[in-house]
């Protein structure tokens, strides 16, 4: 999509640090962390949320909860963090890429919000 900011970062246009990518992965860090930690994962295709998945999309989301793992376990995140999806503006989705947190390195709360 030519207006999609997380599409733009995918692509290299709009600069990020860089975590994790692969052909069908991207993850980079968050630029308004909420955790000493906080990366995101999104899927290098346009997906603009968790509500326009299919069956089809099963294998994409292995790849991006695999990338998700391995780079927990890189950050040393082993003893707990929290891997989560907002879909839609109710439950605070400001971005409509589907994407996904990873928020760690400090004890989280529950609920979240």
């Amino acid at each position: 999509m030519d207006d999609c900011i997380f599409c733009k970062i995918a692509s290299g246009q709009i600069p990020s640090t860089v975590v994790y990518q692969d052909n069908d992965v991207f993850a980079f860090r968050d630029l308004s962390p909420q955790a000493p930690e906080h990366i995101l994962f999104i899927p290098r295709r346009h997906i603009a949320s968790m509500a326009d998945l299919t069956p089809a999309d099963g294998p994409l989301l292995a790849s991006i909860f695999t990338a998700a793992s391995k780079v927990a376990h890189e950050l040393g995140l082993d003893q707990g963090y929290r891997f989560l999806t907002n879909v839609g503006p109710q439950a605070g989705q400001s971005v409509f890429h589907l994407h996904f947190h990873l928020l760690g390195g400090r004890t989280m709360t529950w609920p979240p919000g």
